[in-house]
């Protein structure tokens, strides 16, 4: 299959011509969260088939965005994982993640989701602001999926896996987890359900929520029917 270019004497023209392809940007937000198996890419992109994710792979291989690496013994497996060049797209994924937050609202039936997706959206929701003078971790077990979240005093790092030293353990099944997230379950509803578990240092959980929320400009439209808290 051969790429479709613009064929135009523009940066952001070219970054398409790269770019632009159906699936390609949710590609690359797979590999952002960490290098991937041909078979992990394919499950978590349900609807793209094996030879259109195949062509995309070499596509982004040949533009020195991806590369391929054996992973060491007992693994000893080929994954797929972002050059120093793809991942230089984070922000410009992270920044298009933000843009897209009131475009949600409620989750349709033929929604796919995936916990790893959180690892992303935590960039999207953090607020730098909040989180000066913090040094603290959390760690997040979702639908039996864990990730984790470091702040160091105004920055963030995410990923999966379990946290070091988590100040807050938080476990939920996905369907909890996404209601208290879209506003749809108030969150004391949801702990009191004994569905949405929180262990930890009870003030590190309330940063934690300061940290990873929406901007004020945005809550008012995700959350317009959202249950009353």
């Amino acid at each position: 299959m051969s790429r479709r270019e613009y064929n135009q004497y523009c940066a952001a023209a070219r970054a398409l011509d790269v770019l632009g392809e159906r699936w390609t940007l949710l590609l690359i937000r797979e590999l952002l969260i960490g290098p991937r198996r041909y078979t992990d890419l394919l499950k978590a992109l349900p609807g793209i088939g094996t030879n259109l994710l195949a062509n995309r792979l070499k596509g982004l291989e040949a533009a020195g965005v991806v590369q391929r690496s054996e992973l060491p013994p007992p693994a000893a497996s080929s994954v797929y994982e972002l050059t120093e060049r793809g991942s230089e797209l984070e922000e410009s994924i992270v920044a298009l993640a933000r843009w897209g937050l009131p475009l949600l609202e409620e989750r349709r039936p033929n929604d796919a989701w995936e916990p790893e997706w959180s690892i992303l959206a935590m960039r999207a929701t953090f607020r730098p602001e909040a989180a000066k003078g913090v040094h603290e971790e959390y760690e997040f077990e979702v639908g039996g999926k864990v990730f984790f979240a470091a702040v160091n005093d105004g920055d963030v790092s995410t990923g999966p896996g379990a946290a070091k030293s988590p100040a807050v353990t938080l476990r939920a099944d996905i369907e909890t987890f996404l209601a208290v997230a879209n506003g749809s379950m108030p969150m004391q509803a949801a702990i009191e359900s004994g569905r949405y578990v929180v262990d930890g240092d009870e003030a590190a959980f309330e940063r934690c929520l300061r940290i990873f929320s929406l901007p004020e400009r945005i809550r008012p439209k995700l959350y317009s029917k959202s249950c009353p808290t």
